[in-house]
Parts: structure tokens; C-alpha cells; sequence
């Protein structure tokens, strides 16, 4: 039996050394049953199989416990002593993990002991210190909370073992090559996302030499996601374009200098960089103090800092994109205006001088004047998609007769402008006496129906030859399993030019055209007023390669 000091001998402050596995043993049961408030624990990883083995030493913590003694126990898990710690987790308050503990103590509210670190696996100490000098105390407690707050929960590491992930670390390195090194092979290593926040346009050339960004280029091929800012120059161009050519789906954006670098994988790992040579060549010749962690809460958070930053940096992009739309249509715009204004203000002129040209100049005015009017009415409508004001008043109508109706007008005016078009309407019906019924705004659907037909027999009135052809097609398609609900494809096909390929990627966009005689708001509008009606609009050229054929389809109504 040890000589453990009696509560008499715990009046006077002291600190002894006692010898041998039995002493020990005994020693520290005694420290847990003489316990009656909080007990702290930090040991290394062999002591949770003598806590559970040795039934004495199991018995008297459960006994604490049962006493009401708070038990707060930090060990490093590994996968040896895991199954040890599983059971620790039901016997103690609270059980955390910390790397690389080697020594061993206990703290209560009146004593500290420490057995001497295990030099045999299984076996307890042979010597053990016992003190219960208030300082000394305070001062292992103060130890204590220093790895209490810097471990993590038990669960958390048991988690990984099982799951076969790497333990937290957090380190600085002042070895450059090696966070070379480190960086290359996150860029190797990226399955998910990739975040690069560079500080310099260098940067993005320092990182091409290192093979990183064919590394960033070949996971946006496989599926990752790859999101860039980078302060851009001439310097940069050619990489960014090659990024651009090879992954579009790499977002690029475009950063404001930095004095630190940022770089985070797969939401797991992250390496920040300070930058110390901005104009340096190698990576590890422009960086100075560099930290790598893999900890979820730093992790986290410099995602969260890269996030706000693209957030920022996207509004920015945006605010400055609006502003050239803006500058562009406006500057169009009033060009397109000043023709008809001109024209009008000619034709006035004129009049006063030759009176009798009267009914001549009153047609160029009223021509003009009606070609003023339209684009004044476009960009209104533009207007009021852009600000989603774009009002729809519905009612249930059949498509059918609209585009009988508007056929027929445009039909008159080709005869009466002697024009070289035949204008043809075909009905195709999977469903014998199908309805056309839509819900839809009658005047919207009008504006679109016109400005596709003004287009079609336009540029086929282009061609000088005659018999040119536009031709309207509907094309009905049922819900397999409800024939009473689809959609309603509508087709105006020309024999035009067809689209040319300048043209074809920006078709839908505003002033989209190489017309001399459009504004290219038509299609723009027309596509936003299908939207609007939860339909689509598409073109194509024909595979003849004559002419091309703009087509959009609507939802039916059932009735």
C-alpha cells in the first residue's frame, strides 16, 4: 500500500515520489475516491487500456462519476485505443483528443499527480508524484486548459479513423520549396472545387509555370468547379484565354493587388501565402510566411472570406457590364433614332419649298414618323423587361385563328408592295380536331408573330429571284400520359441569307443584327414576351442552306 497523505498531512503543503506498479496503482485510487468535486485528466495514448483493463482503476472512475465528480479526460485516439476510448466516452464528462501527448497527469481540487510515462505497453508506471502545492496546482491547470482548448471532441476524431481521414493540423512553413511543393499537389489532388485567390497578375504566371493551372484546366474537364480572382493585364491574357479556349466552365474574375495569396481544395484543405517579391518568377521566390491547414473551422472561414470577396467582385463586374449596356444602348438608340428624326425634319423642309410634292413628302414623313414610333415602342418594351415590368394581360384564345388572321394581313400587304414572296401556312396535328386553345396575351403574341414575319419576308425580299418563299407551320405535341395538355410549336421558315455566323451566338441579345434597316430589338423582345408565357424560342439555319427558321412554342390550355 502507498503512504498517501492523510487529511492531516494535507494541511501542510508537500510533494512526494512513490515507487512500484502496486504503489502506483494504489496511489491513484486513492486520488480518485479522495476526489468529491472535478477530476482533469490528460495522458497519452497507452493509459485508456489500463483505465478499462484494470478493473479497479475502471471501477473507480465509475464510482466518481456516481458521486456526482465531473470528469474531464483528454487523450490522443489513435486506432489502437480506439475501442478503449468508445467505452471512456460513457465513464467520463467529457472525452477530447490531442496529437502527440507523452506525459501523464491528473488534477483535483486539492491534488496533482503525475505517473511517469509508460515505457511498456500494458503496464502501468513504477513511479508516481503526488503534490498538493497550491501554485503547483494552479499552474498544471492552466497546462491543462491550454490542450483542453485546443483538442477536439472525441467524436469528432473517432469520426475520421473510421471514416479514414487525416487528423486536423495547422501549420506555418518558412520552407518555400516545400510550399511548392504542398501546392502542387493540392492542385493535383482537386475532386470538387478549387478556390484560387491570387494577389498579382504575376501570380497566375507563376502558377502556369509550376503546371498548376493545366492542373486546374484538366479537374474543370472532370467535373470540378474552379473559380479564380486574379487582378488581369496583359501580362495574364494569354493564360486566361487559354483557360478560357480549354475550360470555359473555369470562372475567372477579375481582383483587386493582394499582399497574401489564398488557395482552398475540396472544401478540405487550404494554404494562404504572403506575398514578399510581387514581381518574382518561382512561386517560392515571391512568397514569404506561408500557413497550411486542413482544421473545418479555418477552413471555413477562408472560404467564407473567398466567397464575400467574389461576391463583391461579381457585383462589381456587373455594376460595370450594366453600365456598357447602358452606354451601348443609348448611343444606338439615339442613333436609330436620329435617322427618322432627320428624315422627317428633310421631308418637312422640302415640303415648304416644292408644296407641289405634297403627297410624296407627306409619305416619306408618315413612313418615317411609323418607323419612329416603332423603335420608341421597342425600347420601351425593352425597358420593361429589363426592369421585369413587362405586363401580360392573358385571355384563352385559339392560335389558330391569330395566325390565320395575321397571314392574311401580311398577305395583302405583299400584293400590294408587288413583292417576289409567297407566304404559306400549314397546320400538322398529331390528335385529329385538336385544339389550339392558349392562355396568352392576344396583343404579345401578335408583336411576336409580327416581328419574326416582318424579318422572314424581308430578307427573302432581299433575294431578287422570284418565288422565294416564307412559310408558317404549327405543330402540335401531347403529354404522353394526358392528351388534353402540351405545347404548341409555331415555325416561320424562310429563303432568306440565313444566319450569319457573327450573328448566330448573340441572336437573342439586344441590337443583334446586320441589317441596315433594324434596330436587332425584335428578336429580343420577341424571346423575352415567349419566356414570359413559360415558353421558348429558338433558330436555325436550314440544312439545305437556304434561309433558316425561327420557331418558339407555348404550353396549350386544357379546355
Amino acid at each position: 500500500m502507498s503512504s498517501f497523505p492523510s487529511t492531516r498531512d494535507e494541511e501542510q503543503e508537500f510533494t512526494r515520489v512513490y515507487y512500484g506498479g502496486e504503489t502506483v496503482i494504489d496511489t491513484i485510487l486513492q486520488f480518485l475516491n479522495k476526489s468529491n468535486d472535478i477530476i482533469y485528466a490528460c495522458v497519452d495514448q497507452t493509459r485508456p487500456s489500463l483505465t478499462i483493463d484494470i478493473a479497479l482503476l475502471k471501477e473507480a472512475f465509475l464510482d466518481a462519476k456516481r458521486r456526482g465528480v465531473k470528469l474531464f479526460y483528454i487523450t490522443e485516439i489513435t486506432r489502437d485505443n480506439l475501442s478503449y476510448c468508445k467505452q471512456l466516452i460513457t465513464m467520463v464528462d467529457e472525452l477530447r483528443h490531442l496529437d502527440g501527448i507523452k506525459g501523464n497527469f491528473y488534477i483535483s481540487e486539492t491534488g496533482y499527480l503525475a505517473p511517469a510515462t509508460f515505457h511498456e505497453k500494458g503496464k502501468p508506471a513504477s513511479q508516481i508524484i503526488y503534490s498538493n502545492v497550491k501554485e503547483l496546482i494552479e499552474h498544471q491547470r492552466y497546462v491543462f486548459d491550454t490542450f483542453w482548448d485546443k483538442a477536439i471532441s472525441a467524436e469528432q476524431r473517432i469520426r475520421e479513423i473510421e471514416e479514414e481521414r487525416e487528423p486536423d493540423f495547422y501549420e506555418v512553413i518558412t520552407d518555400n520549396e516545400k510550399a511548392s511543393q504542398i501546392l502542387i499537389d493540392l492542385a493535383k489532388a482537386v475532386k470538387k472545387e478549387a478556390l484560387f485567390l491570387l494577389p498579382n497578375d504575376k501570380a497566375m504566371l507563376r502558377l502556369d509555370r509550376m503546371g498548376l493551372i493545366d492542373y486546374a484546366i484538366k479537374a474543370s474537364q472532370n467535373g470540378a468547379t474552379v473559380k479564380i480572382i486574379c487582378p488581369m493585364s496583359e501580362a495574364n491574357a494569354k493564360v486566361v484565354k487559354r483557360i478560357s479556349e480549354r475550360a470555359p466552365q473555369i470562372q475567372v474574375l477579375n481582383g483587386n493587388i493582394s499582399p497574401y495569396g489564398m488557395y482552398i481544395v475540396d472544401n478540405e484543405r487550404f494554404l494562404r501565402a504572403e506575398l514578399r517579391q510581387p514581381e518574382a518568377k518561382k512561386f517560392s521566390e515571391a512568397i514569404g510566411l506561408v500557413v497550411y491547414s486542413n482544421r473545418r473551422n479555418t477552413v471555413d472561414s477562408f472560404k467564407s472570406i473567398f466567397e464575400l470577396l467574389w461576391k463583391e467582385h461579381e457585383s462589381v463586374e456587373e455594376v460595370k457590364r450594366a453600365y456598357r449596356m447602358q452606354k451601348e444602348f443609348i448611343n444606338i438608340a439615339s442613333h436609330e433614332m436620329k435617322t427618322p428624326t432627320q428624315a422627317i425634319l428633310g421631308y418637312t423642309g422640302l415640303l415648304r419649298q416644292h408644296p407641289e410634292k405634297r403627297d410624296q413628302m407627306i409619305q416619306g414623313i408618315s413612313r418615317n414618323a411609323l418607323r419612329l414610333q416603332r423603335l420608341t415602342n421597342d425600347i420601351l418594351d425593352v425597358t420593361r423587361i429589363e426592369s421585369q415590368t413587362l405586363n401580360l394581360n392573358k385571355e384563352q384564345f385559339n392560335l389558330k385563328y391569330l395566325i390565320t388572321s395575321i397571314v392574311e394581313d401580311y398577305r395583302r400587304q405583299i400584293q400590294e408592295n408587288k413583292s417576289n414572296v409567297r407566304l404559306l401556312y400549314d397546320i400538322k396535328r398529331h390528335k385529329k380536331n385538336a385544339s389550339l386553345t392558349i392562355e396568352a396575351d392576344r396583343g404579345r403574341i401578335t408583336q411576336v408573330l409580327s416581328n419574326l414575319l416582318n424579318n422572314a419576308i424581308k430578307f427573302a425580299s432581299e433575294k431578287k429571284e422570284r418565288g422565294q418563299v416564307v412559310s408558317v407551320s404549327t405543330v402540335v405535341d401531347y403529354d404522353s400520359k394526358n392528351n388534353d395538355q402540351g405545347e404548341i410549336t409555331v415555325s416561320i421558315k424562310d429563303s432568306g441569307e440565313g444566319i450569319h455566323p457573327d450573328i448566330f451566338p448573340r441572336l437573342f441579345t439586344r441590337f443583334a443584327t446586320k441589317s441596315f434597316t433594324g434596330t436587332g430589338l425584335g428578336l429580343y423582345i420577341s424571346k423575352n414576351i415567349v419566356e414570359a408565357h413559360g415558353g421558348r424560342m429558338w433558330a436555325e439555319n436550314n440544312s439545305d442552306g437556304i434561309g433558316a427558321i425561327f420557331s418558339f412554342s407555348l404550353p396549350l390550355t386544357q379546355k
